[in-house]
């Protein structure tokens, strides 16, 4: 089947139950390519009967499911993992024509869920709890892991099937069951992806399309036990609240406006190619994004002299050509950003590449791979997350400077630093306030370590084994086995351990 087959088999769909179900609501929204903008299919909003049938669905399977041992589980997700890569040219297409990335950054993408849903596999069955050293004689202390119950997934569009795989991967290892609500721009891409799980049991893995009311009310469920959220700060604020009311288990991964520092003995080139590379990937729309650029006066020229060549190198089209940069997914997000990128110049930023866009593409949310430079550190856009493709640049007297200007963000997902001086690596790993730095190499993730930020950025982590207990309860255990009195503590108290003095009035 090709994908504009697919797209029009899967429009108007659900996953639910372990079948995909025509939609019985009467909201519908349109599926625009963004290079073309033209419809490729459309998706209808879950009714509330929809949306209960899912979660009673996802209820039963998981009962029997966090009953199933660890050698079922690891086979069946590593099947999981096999499909994906099997589907892995047909879901990377459409993933180009929803939302917009270069096909090679789709394909990478689906590679990437099928590691992260190896390594799960696998690390779940490493540790399910430990033993205690026993404060008793004879007693046996210990610990097991537990899952969650019911979780809800709620995904954003630029990275909607590595972030499924980070948390339904870790989710299902641990015995829980998960609902998906796709971004409405990416979400025929997620229902064809979602296929990977059929040999799961069925009510395992589901997908509900839908905007926000589907979200809220997959949140607001008494039925569903943790959600998963990933998008824009005050949505993410929004859930977060819901959450605590509810006591319910929470993983919010908001957004970032990460920090990029350039020092004297960084390799030049390197370090503008890599920022290049951190500014402009998936146009931009990356949290965890190189943002704002602070590089030392001694380098800065010569520093925008590259960097401004590599933003010109870079080949914008359509993600199914030879391109290095697709277009923006949505047209509101093409507005909102050109809206910063003006405000910008208008608080004194100079354009030194790009700024407009691409003279030959009359057609589709595009935009230039721009450079800014001699940019106010107190403009919006060196405040704010762009999650577009503009790299701003400051300059900086030296390290403690750009240090500071770093860490004065309400957002702390990652920072970078390009030097070769190993006081200065260990100072910006030490204090940057970031829940990732990367020295000398931006925007690396590795499934074995956590990935998630500070302040703003979020709460939580996923990947790595502090991704997986995200998911578990962890349940402590005390054992007498010879059903011994306590008498070490219990009544009656001994005379000898009371008050030893006298007792006045």
């Amino acid at each position: 089947m090709s994908a504009i087959d697919e797209f029009r088999a899967l429009s108007g769909h659900h996953r639910i139950g372990g079948a995909l179900v025509r939609a019985a609501g009467t909201q519908s929204f349109a599926v625009v390519d963004p290079a073309t903008e033209l419809p490729v299919g459309e998706i209808v909003e879950a009714t509330a009967a929809e949306i209960a049938a899912s979660i009673a669905a996802a209820r039963a399977a998981q009962r029997d499911w966090a009953k199933s041992n660890y050698h079922r589980r690891v086979d069946l997700l590593h099947e999981a993992s096999r499909r994906m890569i099997a589907r892995r040219p047909l879901v990377a297409e459409m993933l180009t024509r929803e939302m917009g990335k270069p096909y090679k950054e789709s394909a990478d993408e689906v590679t990437w869920s099928s590691t992260a849903t190896d390594y799960y596999a696998e690390v779940a069955r490493h540790e399910a709890g430990k033993v205690l050293g026993s404060p008793v004689d004879g007693q046996f202390h210990f610990t097991t892991k537990e899952p969650l119950g019911v979780v809800v997934i709620i995904l954003p569009f630029n990275y909607p099937l590595c972030l499924l795989c980070w948390q339904a991967a870790a989710a299902l290892a641990s015995g829980n069951a998960v609902i998906i609500k796709p971004s409405e721009l990416t979400t025929l891409t997620t229902l064809a992806f979602a296929a990977a799980f059929d040999g799961l049991p069925a009510g395992l893995v589901q997908v509900l399309a839908g905007g926000g009311a589907v979200g809220r009310a997959l949140v607001e469920s008494p039925d569903t036990d943790m959600v998963a959220f990933t998008g824009g700060i005050d949505t993410g604020r929004l859930v977060a609240e819901a959450c605590g009311r509810l006591y319910k288990r929470a993983l919010i991964e908001t957004s970032g406006n990460d920090p990029y520092l350039v020092m004297p003995s960084a390799p030049i080139d390197v370090a503008a190619r890599g920022a290049a590379f951190g500014a402009f990937l998936n146009c931009g729309q990356v949290c965890a994004a190189a943002e704002r650029f602070y590089v030392h006066e001694q380098i800065y020229d010569a520093f925008m002299e590259r960097l401004v060549h590599y933003a010109r190198q870079v080949r914008i089209g359509n993600g199914l050509d030879r391109v290095d940069m697709g277009p923006l997914a949505a047209r509101r997000e093409l507005d909102r950003y050109q809206k910063l990128l003006e405000l910008a110049k208008r608080e004194g930023a100079r354009v030194l590449a790009g700024g407009g866009r691409p003279a030959a593409l009359n057609r589709g949310w595009f935009a230039d791979a721009t450079v800014l430079g001699d940019v106010p550190p107190d403009a919006a856009i060196m405040n704010n997350e762009s999650f577009g493709p503009v790299a701003p640049v400051s300059r900086v007297r030296d390290l403690d400077e750009a240090l500071r200007l770093a860490n004065r963000s309400r957002y702390g997902l990652g920072a970078t630093i390009y030097t070769r001086d190993l006081e200065e690596s260990m100072r910006a790993v030490n204090e940057l306030e970031a829940g990732m730095v990367w020295v000398n190499a931006p925007l690396l993730d590795n499934d074995a370590g956590p990935f998630g930020g500070r302040k703003q950025s979020g709460l939580g982590r996923q990947l790595g084994a502090e991704g997986l207990d995200t998911f578990r309860h962890t349940k402590l255990a005390m054992i007498d086995p010879a059903a011994k009195p306590h008498d070490f503590w219990w009544f009656p108290y001994a005379d000898a351990e009371a008050f030893p003095g006298r007792r006045d009035g």
